[in-house]
Formats: C-alpha cells, sequence, structure tokens
C-alpha cells in the first residue's frame, strides 16, 4: 500500500514538473518573441471592401507594404459593408479601442470630427508630393472647416450602361446627350416584344427606395439641373435639397414613370443587374464595379456619360481612409500606410484588379493602366466624367440630408407630386438636422 502510494505521488511530481518547465519554456519563448518584435508597430485597418476578390487585392497590396515596411505591420480586418459598420466604430471610439485606420465613405468624416475620433491630415499632407497627384475632384470629400479629415483609397463614380443590340433594333443611331433625348430614347426602348398587350421591355429602370443607392444615383441629375444642396457653404448654412434643381430631377424621374418607359427596381435593390442582363431594361445608371458581372454574363454592353440639363454632372463614389486617434507613435506609423496607399503603385495595382479608377493622376497616366483602359473602353466615360464630378458633403448630419432626400425620392416614384415631396422632406431636415453639425 505505501508502495502504491509512493509511486502515484511520484507520477504526480513528474506531471507538475512537466507542467513547470512547460510553462518556463512558453515565458522564455514568449520573451524571445516580444524581444523580437519590440520594435515592430503592429496597426489595425478595418474596412468593408466586397466583393471579396478586391479584399485578396487588398491583402495582396497590404502584405507587400509589410514586407517592405517591416517596422510596421498592417493587420486589415473586415468588419461588414459601410452601413454595417457605424454602430461598431461608435462603440469602439466610446470604449476607447479604435482602430488604427479606418477605411469608409468620406461621407462619415464630419461625424468622426465631431466625435473628436480623427486626426486632421492637413499638416501631414500638405508637405507630401503626393497631394499634386490626387485627382482635385476628390477634395471636396476630404475638407471641412479648414481641415483635411481622410484622404481617398478608391474612386469612382455612376453612368448609364446601356444595350447596344437593343438600341439598334429600336433604330437609335445615337446616345442621349440631354434631358430630352433621353425621355425619347426610353419610349422607344420600351417595347411589347411578345404580344401580350403589356410591355415587357422598357427603356430604364430606376432605384426604388430611400437609401444611399437612391441618392447616389440621383444626385447626377440634381446637380446636372443646377441645384445645390447648400445656399451657401456647407459649414455656414443649412441644407436646402427643397431647391429647383432637385424638383427637375425629381420631375424627370417621375416624367419617365408616369410615361411607362422607366421600370423601378425592387425596394433598396436598384444595384442588381438582373432585367439588364436579361434585356428587360435597355438602361441602367451604376458604375466601373459592375464590369467584371457583365463580362461574365457575355451580354453586350456599353457606357455612356448621364445626359445633361444645364451642365454636364457626375457623383464621386468609393471609400476614404481615415487616420483615427491612438498615440502619437502608431499615428506616425499609420501615415506611412497611408502615403503607401496614395501613391501610384499601389493605386496602378488596385485599379488594375479591381475596376476602381485610380485616385493617383500618375497612375492614370500610367502605360499599365493605359493599356488596361485600351482593353476596357467603357472606362474611359467614368474617366472623363471624374473632370465634372462632385462629392457628397461630409458634414456630422449627412445621414439626415441623405435620409430625407431619399425619402422624397421614393414619394415622387411611388405617386406623390415631386414639389410635395421636397416641401415635406425639407420640412423634416430642417426639424432634425443639427444645424450645429
Amino acid at each position: 500500500m505505501i508502495s502504491s502510494l509512493f509511486k502515484t505521488i511520484k507520477i504526480q511530481f513528474k506531471l507538475i514538473l512537466c507542467l513547470f518547465l512547460t510553462l518556463n519554456l512558453l515565458i522564455l519563448i514568449g520573451c524571445q518573441n516580444t524581444s523580437k518584435n519590440s520594435d515592430t508597430i503592429e496597426l489595425t485597418l478595418w474596412h468593408g471592401i466586397n466583393p471579396p476578390p478586391n479584399r485578396d487585392v487588398f491583402q495582396t497590396l497590404t502584405d507587400k507594404f509589410n514586407q517592405t515596411h517591416p517596422h510596421i505591420q498592417v493587420n486589415p480586418i473586415y468588419i461588414g459593408q459601410p452601413d454595417q459598420q457605424m454602430p461598431k466604430i461608435l462603440t469602439a471610439i466610446v470604449g476607447n479601442t479604435p482602430p488604427d485606420l479606418l477605411w469608409n465613405v468620406p461621407t462619415i468624416g464630419g461625424k468622426l470630427a465631431e466625435l473628436n475620433a480623427i486626426q486632421p491630415l492637413e499638416a501631414w499632407l500638405d508637405k507630401s508630393p503626393l497631394k499634386a497627384e490626387i485627382y482635385p475632384a476628390l477634395f471636396e470629400s476630404m475638407e471641412l472647416d479648414g481641415h483635411t479629415w481622410s484622404v481617398p483609397l478608391a474612386t469612382n463614380n455612376a453612368a448609364i450602361f446601356y444595350r447596344p443590340s437593343l438600341f439598334k433594333a429600336a433604330g437609335i443611331e445615337q446616345v442621349p446627350q440631354n434631358w430630352a433625348q433621353l425621355k425619347q430614347v426610353a419610349r422607344s426602348l420600351t417595347k411589347d416584344t411578345n404580344g401580350d398587350g403589356r410591355p415587357d421591355q422598357h427603356g430604364i429602370v430606376l432605384s426604388l427606395g430611400k437609401g444611399e443607392w437612391t441618392v447616389f444615383t440621383w444626385l447626377p441629375f440634381m446637380f446636372s439641373a443646377g441645384g445645390e444642396l447648400f445656399a451657401a457653404s456647407p459649414q455656414t448654412s443649412v441644407p436646402q435639397i427643397d431647391n429647383p434643381g432637385a424638383l427637375a430631377a425629381l420631375e424627370l424621374w417621375s416624367d419617365l414613370l408616369t410615361e411607362g418607359s422607366a421600370i423601378l427596381s425592387a425596394p433598396e435593390r436598384g444595384y442588381e443587374l438582373d432585367n439588364f442582363i436579361a434585356g428587360k431594361v435597355a438602361m441602367q445608371i451604376t458604375g466601373p464595379w459592375t464590369i467584371t458581372q457583365l463580362q461574365q454574363s457575355a451580354i453586350d454592353y456599353a457606357v455612356m456619360p448621364i445626359p445633361a440639363l444645364k451642365r454636364p454632372a457626375a457623383v464621386v463614389g468609393g471609400e476614404n481612409l481615415f487616420l483615427m486617434k491612438t498615440s502619437p507613435e502608431r499615428e506616425k506609423a499609420a501615415l506611412e500606410f497611408l502615403e503607401y496607399a496614395i501613391g501610384e503603385e499601389f493605386q496602378t495595382a488596385w485599379a488594375l484588379g479591381t475596376g476602381y479608377l485610380p485616385i493617383n493622376l500618375k497612375s492614370r497616366q500610367s502605360k499599365a493602366y493605359q493599356s488596361f483602359v485600351e482593353k476596357n473602353p467603357v472606362l474611359r466615360v467614368f474617366l472623363e466624367q471624374m473632370n465634372s464630378a462632385r462629392s457628397r458633403p461630409i458634414i456630422s448630419g449627412y445621414s439626415r440630408l441623405s435620409e430625407n432626400a431619399g425619402r422624397a425620392i421614393e414619394a415622387t416614384l411611388l405617386g406623390q407630386n415631386p414639389q410635395d415631396a421636397l416641401k415635406e422632406a425639407q420640412k423634416r431636415l430642417t426639424l432634425t438636422l443639427d444645424i450645429t453639425k
């Protein structure tokens, strides 16, 4: 019995000794790793890059940065689409655990600045030669109250994709240049092809809903009609979505629908291309990110600029990078990544891999990108539209502005008088918007 007890104690002692040695080994390894990486700053970058192949492109480019900057390691983390991110971002800010860098739409810049969550970038960017290489149209999405709050990572705009075969079948030889021609072409493209007395092919699809996609595809028409969202500067005036240009744009969309030459998308699904690919609509407002899908569908397609009323117009899309407030050391390291991301090398590779337009002028002019455009000539329309493109305002109350503009668009498409829809939307906006921004 004593012998058995002794053996049991001996076994337990060996187990304790093994655990002790293992623990010491782990501590030693940990100390070695800490010592080895003590000079490396690991940065977190939150993003919502989609579709997944674009994430792969971004990861590859980030890996290249990490390889050439061994003292900095950037870790990209997908946290959902932009409209899903704000609760996570706000929670991180309140909990004092923000990421080092944030990818998101530039329109949240005013809100993040109001929360004192991001660092202004003008002191750094004004000293950088890269500032002169950024598309001039993009600064509107970066600047507010005398500060630069973000830098662009990716950009695009929306134009009208159309089916050349359907244009040819309708005897249309030229794409519409103005609104009157757009309405005429849309009428000509609306047909009853199966003889049942009802149109089964329409000229254009319009986005139904009050979400940001609907606003994004409608704003070019408002700007083209001479509309402005502010009577003065965004810093000193209340948004005026009830303006003559907005009324003209709503009346155009209402006329297209009333005349029967347009159909509505499913609610908040105006970006889906199913009816366009199937030939049920001949025109659709969307952007260059759809080119891969259209190429895979093997249909014919081409692109035209947004037809103009008073002036050419387009609205800047895409996402920017924000420098979150953390610590001087981490912020300095993050600026190195920002410099890399807006540079020619990154922007050329990003554009070739994703279809986004490069935000860097040298990248746009590079041989590699020019060759890419030669193979994808529809990109020329989007590149040319950048010369007249406008950015959406980045005031802290932009979400309310967008929501109320969207509600006016939706109400109009569902049958309300456009003027009444705008007046109601302006009244709601004035009552709810924090005019101190």
